[in-house]
């Protein structure tokens, strides 16, 4: 299975286990993919993140256990105010059940906290702030992603231990 189609699937299969699970075959499970549509990380996630998530909609036959799926999606602008409005908006306006992708750390910690509030599920993809899985860890988020203090304690790790004692850093 695709990695995107996977992604869009295990979206669908945790929208399914929560409240959502209870409401009539009629109403549709949303899915709303809420991420960079037009700055730096439009690349990583935007546009692509969104027909990703179609074809697994697609894929699963437009419902999941009888129920219709609905696909709705928005542009964070990398701003977490603007990210935290939409989820709030989304979950208690909107019938949002899960909010995917949100691929900022900023945006996903408000995000986050949003959806802890809320009691609404949030699957984080690729923010990677160990803030999410450590100081504000949430039974109702998800990091889909390594971590920034995994990432630098293994790798600083590993280069030790094959006898690396110098470091350099290039960044943008």
């Amino acid at each position: 299975m695709k990695a995107t189609n996977f992604l869009g699937i295990a979206v669908l299969a945790v929208a399914l286990a929560g409240p959502a699970a209870a409401q009539n075959a009629e109403t549709p499970v949303k899915v709303g993919i809420l991420n960079d549509m037009s700055s730096l990380y439009a690349d990583l996630g935007g546009p692509g993140s969104v027909a990703s998530a179609r074809m697994a909609i697609d894929d699963a036959g437009g419902s999941l256990l009888g129920k219709p799926i609905e696909l709705v999606n928005a542009d964070h602008q990398n701003k977490p105010d603007i990210g935290a409005n939409l989820a709030r908006q989304w979950y208690d306006r909107d019938g949002i059940d899960v909010i995917a992708d949100v691929p900022n750390s900023a945006v996903g910690l408000a995000v986050e906290g949003v959806s802890k509030e809320m009691k609404k599920i949030a699957l984080l993809v690729a923010p990677a702030s160990s803030d999410i899985t450590g100081r504000n860890c949430s039974p109702y988020a998800a990091q889909w992603v390594f971590d920034t203090y995994s990432l630098a304690h293994v790798t600083g790790t590993a280069v030790v231990k094959q006898g690396g004692d110098s470091w350099f850093f290039i960044t943008a």
